[in-house]
């Protein structure tokens, strides 16, 4: 399984951003769909995922808001501003620059 250390830097800002533009999620839920997503490759432990919902939180890419979870325990459930959304299209199109770029290199045939 990756950690983020594993990531290219700047990846778990895009991921957080896309998971949350799906639906607001509580920083646990946050986690846990990240792993289903990718099918049990992409795990996040709470040092990492708590700090990076807090940047985001303070960017104004997303906001968070007190509520009841599923089971019934107080729980901060993050959203996506408009602003997030932004960000998001920003990110992802940086994204899919890197990621054919890196797909061209390591596509070329060997000698």
């Amino acid at each position: 399984m990756s950690k983020p250390s594993d990531l290219v830097q700047g990846t778990l800002d895009l991921l957080l951003l896309k998971i949350l533009a799906l639906e607001p999620l509580n920083g646990f839920a946050t986690s846990q769909r990240l792993k289903q997503i990718s099918g049990d490759v992409l795990q996040v432990s709470d040092g990492s995922l708590y700090p990076a919902l807090h940047k985001l939180e303070q960017e104004g890419w997303i906001t968070a808001e007190w509520k009841p979870s599923e089971n019934n325990r107080r729980a901060k459930f993050y959203s996506l501003t408009r602003l997030g959304r932004r960000q998001l299209e920003k990110e992802a199109g940086h994204w899919n620059r890197l990621s054919a770029a890196i797909s061209h290199v390591v596509k070329l045939k060997e000698a």
